[in-house]
């Protein structure tokens, strides 16, 4: 199952990734380095995630996945460092 899903962080910045297998532990390959920035100063001690699927399809192919991965990083804006992290 090819999905679409969006992470959130506790700062409520978003991540959009794709999944090729459907795999509860995807989380995409957004930089971790922009994560630990964000959270330089901060304290926190319970780091919580949230991953939900946007959009999935069994027959859709790579290409139509990529393209629904780009509409939904531009619908939520999640290129835009004030919002995401997506690059």
């Amino acid at each position: 199952m090819k999905q679409i899903f969006k992470i959130t962080f506790p700062n409520n910045k978003i991540y959009i990734g794709k999944d090729l297998t459907g795999s509860i532990t995807c989380l995409g390959d957004f930089n971790p380095g922009d994560v630990n920035n964000d959270y330089r100063n901060i304290k926190i001690p319970c780091f919580t995630i949230r991953k939900e699927v946007l959009w999935e399809s069994e027959s859709a192919d790579d290409s139509e996945l990529r393209e629904r991965e780009a509409q939904y990083i531009k619908i939520f804006k999640a290129d835009n460092p004030k919002f995401g992290y997506n690059q």
